[in-house]
């Protein structure tokens, strides 16, 4: 019997954050972190005509925002 799964099985891989590993706790905040930066990524790519394939190039554009307080905290 070989332990190689088969075609049509699909295995699944689970990434645990780092944070999750040393502290047994998951981050709290990374959610709602992660969706500010999601609206202010979406909002750029609407700012630049809603031209598609810079989703990574928006993204990273927001995170740096959001980083350097560009953002506001305030809904």
């Amino acid at each position: 019997m070989s332990s190689k799964p088969k075609a049509n099985e699909r295995q699944e891989l689970h990434a645990i954050p780092s944070q999750e590993v040393e502290t047994g706790e998951a981050p709290v905040t990374n959610g709602a972190r992660d969706e500010e930066i999601r609206r202010r990524a979406y909002e750029i790519y609407l700012e630049r005509g809603e031209e598609p394939g810079h989703d990574v190039d928006d993204w990273f554009q927001a995170k740096r925002e959001l980083e350097d307080g560009v953002l506001s905290h305030a809904s």
